[in-house]
């Protein structure tokens, strides 16, 4: 792969302009705490300082064959030195490890200590360019030098990685959450994005890919079982913004790409350089860019309506068709998300946005959508069944009417028959990420359980949830409350013992 070509036209990189300021200011910091101070549900967004272990109270009863580590990862740091960052994306990433044996629940989080967090926490004041906010007061080398390490948690090969999706995956230890360092696959792949949302192979492996909108082009990675780079390829796209997942099937690697202009402009942040262009006279299409698995190259682009996109469920090849599923928000979905940091629930598209299943037929070249889901985010599916076909999905949503961002529903869909198997949490609670877990030898989709992680915000305390997949609206089998809060966390993965 040619790296330095892939990176010639990235985020600045030895190019930055030493101003010694940075745009944020104070003026966030006192916003937010104001704001803190009157409504303590926003406490999911506040700083968290230092390590944390605790053991859970259980409430209902676990089940005696889930035992295993359920590994979240999502952004902590979001202070230092009475500065405030302007986005939820920015801040250092605080990983954390819930542990299920013989019936109890252990709890262990601590920071990423990546360099960026290492420099800045040694300076006392932020020093590098985040993806929401902008600071220019120490050079930097590469795109590990701001590698924030913050939004997944996968378990792979006997090794854990906290993956960011501008950068190197940066491997932690399983156990104690210590940090090991920056994972170079391959020498000619160093420092080369590499998304936070890797497709493991059920047969083995791993496929990922690394975004590049400066430079139009998307990285391509094969990863055999073994933790080797099989193969690696790069796709021209042009008009290429933000692609933070992708979907896998059999035969093909499907991205969708929102409608944004990506500007050249250094002195701006990654979010801010993104300018909406999915409205107005102009307006560009969503495109849907699908990729040979067998060749890495390029087989056919389709067209949807103008749309942003964060997260994508499974794909499978249905004939001369492939389907997957996705969450598409109606409009600059990216910049709402900014205002958390202030303490303002602002629109978000949220409340504009549904779970689709898209049809791709690859003779008339026309992307179909068939309705899944309304508001909603966090599409997974049963880990065993990724890459073929498959008929239940689980989503978040909100039951409110409003479009904050406030998830406290729980769902699996049937995709076939369009049911909705659903457990409303209720007022005070804040419900992140949940995953589909199969049983032991699971016959079927609805043979495991749903677990993930809410936050009561009422009690100020972080509480993991167990489901019964087949069973949701009936309630969660098991409650385990800890003793306090934990960072609101936006992607992670279960691993059986």
């Amino acid at each position: 792969m040619d790296r330095r070509r892939f990176l010639s036209a990235g985020l600045g990189l030895g190019a930055l302009a030493l101003t010694g300021n940075a745009r944020a200011d104070a003026a966030t910091y006192q916003r937010f705490h104001a704001a803190l101070a009157r409504d303590k549900s926003l406490a999911v967004y506040a700083d968290q300082v230092g390590e944390q272990s605790g053991l859970a109270v259980v409430e209902g009863r676990l089940p005696k064959d889930l035992q295993g580590s359920f590994y979240r990862n999502g952004p902590g740091r979001f202070e230092l030195g009475r500065e405030r960052y302007h986005h939820w994306f920015d801040g250092d990433g605080f990983v954390q490890r819930w542990t299920i044996d013989g019936g109890k629940v252990r709890h262990h989080g601590r920071f990423v200590e990546t360099r960026r967090f290492r420099d800045e926490s040694e300076a006392g004041q932020f020093l590098y360019p985040a993806f929401g906010t902008m600071f220019a007061r120490r050079g930097f080398r590469d795109n590990d030098t701001l590698n924030a390490a913050n939004t997944n948690l996968l378990p792979f090969n006997g090794r854990l990685y906290a993956l960011w999706e501008g950068g190197s995956a940066t491997e932690v230890d399983p156990d104690t959450l210590a940090t090991l360092g920056i994972k170079t696959w391959r020498d000619d792949v160093k420092a080369m994005p590499f998304s936070a949302h890797p497709k493991l192979d059920p047969q083995g492996g791993m496929w990922n890919f690394g975004a590049l909108p400066g430079a139009n082009r998307l990285a391509l990675y094969q990863i055999d079982a073994a933790g080797a780079l099989l193969r690696t390829g790069v796709l021209e796209v042009p008009q290429l913004a933000m692609v933070h997942d992708f979907a896998v099937s059999a035969k093909h690697l499907v991205f969708v790409v929102p409608p944004y202009d990506f500007s050249g402009d250094s002195a701006l942040s990654f979010a801010e350089r993104h300018s909406w262009a999915g409205s107005g006279a102009r307006a560009r299409p969503t495109r849907v860019v699908v990729v040979a698995k067998d060749t890495l190259t390029l087989r056919q682009v389709f067209e949807l309506p103008p749309q942003m996109v964060f997260h994508l469920g499974n794909a499978w090849d249905d004939g001369d068709c492939t389907r997957f599923d996705v969450v598409l928000h109606a409009g600059d979905a990216l910049a709402g998300l900014g205002s958390l940091m202030s303490g303002t629930r602002a629109d978000n598209a949220l409340g504009r946005s549904q779970a689709v299943q898209v049809c791709l037929d690859y003779a008339s070249g026309r992307a179909t959508t068939g309705r899944l889901l309304g508001p909603s985010e966090f599409p997974r599916v049963m880990p065993q069944v990724i890459g073929t076909r498959h008929r239940r999905l689980a989503l978040l949503s909100s039951d409110r009417a409003n479009r904050e961002l406030v998830l406290d529903t729980v769902n699996v869909v049937d995709t076939d028959s369009g049911k909705v198997d659903s457990y409303r949490f209720g007022a005070g609670w804040q419900v992140e990420e949940h995953v589909l877990v199969p049983r032991r030898g699971a016959r079927n989709e609805r043979d495991g359980y749903l677990v993930g992680v809410a936050q009561d915000t009422r009690r100020g305390v972080g509480v993991l949830s167990v489901f019964d997949a087949a069973k949701i609206s009936n309630g969660p089998l098991a409650l385990a409350s800890l003793p306090y809060r934990t960072p609101h966390c936006f992607h992670g993965n279960f691993l059986a013992t």
